[in-house]
C-alpha cells in the first residue's frame, strides 16, 4: 500500500519515534485518514530500525509548508 495523503502537523523536535507517532496519529485522524492509513504508517513507523529511521518515515508523510 502507498499512501499519497500527506497530513499537516508540527513534526519538529520529536526524538522518539513513538511521540512523534502519537502526535502525527491524532493529526491524521483529525484529517480524516481512513484507520487503515493510519495503521499502515503505525506498522512502518514500529518496524523501523531506529528513531532516525522512524522520523524519516514520518516525514515522508509529512505535508510541507512553503516558507513565507
Amino acid at each position: 500500500m502507498r499512501i499519497k495523503k500527506r497530513v499537516q502537523w508540527p513534526i519538529a523536535n520529536y526524538t522518539s519515534r513513538y511521540t512523534a507517532l502519537g502526535a502525527f496519529v491524532k493529526a491524521a485522524e483529525a484529517q480524516t485518514w481512513t484507520e487503515a492509513e493510519v495503521q499502515f504508517v503505525i506498522d512502518e513507523v514500529v518496524a523501523a530500525m531506529d528513531d532516525a529511521e522512524a522520523l524519516a518515515i514520518l516525514l515522508d508523510y509529512t505535508q510541507h509548508t512553503p516558507n513565507r
